[in-house]
């Protein structure tokens, strides 16, 4: 099975510059020619990109070491030497880099647009070195000087994945969360009837609107929360940090079981444990499989303990509340918008 990859150490190298050239004239009838070395190739740079179809780190797992090409050394008859080839690593979006042994955060890839074929330029390749010709003067007409070119460079970088969403799916395994995504987009999680089936987070585009004025909306369904996801347990803990990244938040409450008063107060405990912040995301709060019996009075109840929370019910086999719902998560993005502007 292959893991979702969401961090990988890496390690890259820019090109070194090339040597110079110590060179002379030596044609038929120019016994004694002048200087003729020429400058060494600059090294080649350590370029970063982002590519919209890389969606995981995976590939930088599986080759970790990232080196540009020497520029070559320059020759006689004042021939520069030819440039390395740059090294293009490209990631997915949401992407930063960090210096590994510090982690000090080198560059984010979520706060810019980035067209593909365009890139961050980390490492420059070292500059060639000077030939000969430039050592030519009135006292020395034959300069057997020349410069090596610039060494190469060398670091150890972390880079992690962070999803970005509009909106993050929040909720116990087994809540609904994938049945509710593929209600709604074109991303088709796996589903099933047991916990844990979500493995890695999964994005689906949900389209509001009509032709004429239509809004895409970013959906992440992040793989279920446990009590004591905040200390490790079960799969939370990997994945909340893709959490930070929404815009707001759903949490997904299975009025189903029998923990359906007290989930939203575990869920928004384990958000506060790792990181107080995500508390102050805008939120709302679904109840889901609203078509079996008993869910209806359990979501007035749910109603009734949060009043200051807006919940909607749901279900997705019978399509309860889902139009309803499409327009919540439009509200809440463009809210979330508008405050940023």
């Amino acid at each position: 099975m292959v893991k979702f990859a969401d961090e990988a150490l890496i390690e890259v190298s820019s090109g070194a510059g090339g040597n110079g050239c110590v060179a002379f004239r030596r044609e038929k009838y120019v016994p004694r020619g002048g200087p003729s070395g020429g400058d060494g190739g600059k090294g080649g740079d350590v370029v970063f990109t982002v590519r919209r179809n890389v969606r995981t780190l995976a590939h930088l797992r599986y080759n970790h070491s990232f080196k540009a090409e020497n520029g070559q050394d320059g020759s006689g008859s004042a021939k520069y030497g030819k440039k390395g080839a740059d090294v293009v690593i490209p990631l997915p979006p949401g992407s930063v880099i960090r210096d590994a042994e510090t982690g000090e955060l080198i560059h984010d890839f979520s706060g810019e647009t980035i067209q593909d074929n365009s890139g961050f330029v980390f490492l420059k390749g070292g500059n060639g070195g000077w030939g000969n010709i430039h050592f030519k003067s009135a006292v020395n007409q034959a300069p057997r000087k020349a410069l090596p070119g610039q060494s190469s460079q060398t670091v150890r970088l972390k880079v992690e994945l962070q999803i970005m969403a509009d909106i993050g799916l929040v909720g116990f395994p087994n809540a609904g969360k994938s049945s509710l995504l593929d209600r709604f987009t074109n991303a088709r999680p796996k589903i099933a009837a047991y916990p844990f089936t979500t493995k890695i987070p999964n994005l689906g585009v949900l389209t509001v609107g009509n032709d004429t004025d239509s809004r895409d909306i970013i959906i992440a369904d992040i793989p279920g929360l446990i009590e004591g996801a905040s200390q490790g347990a079960g799969l939370g803990m990997r994945f909340l940090k893709h959490i930070s990244r929404t815009a707001a938040l759903a949490f997904l409450i299975d009025l189903s079981e029998d923990n359906y008063l007290d989930a939203f107060d575990i869920l928004i405990g384990e958000l506060k444990a790792y990181s107080p912040d995500l508390t102050q995301k805008k939120r709302l709060l679904v109840g889901t499989k609203t078509d079996l019996p008993q869910t209806q009075e359990r979501l007035a109840e749910l109603a009734v303990k949060y009043p200051k929370e807006k919940v909607q019910g749901i279900s997705v086999f019978s399509g309860e509340g889902i139009k309803e719902l499409a327009e919540d998560f439009l509200h809440l993005a463009d809210s979330f918008e508008r405050e940023h502007e």
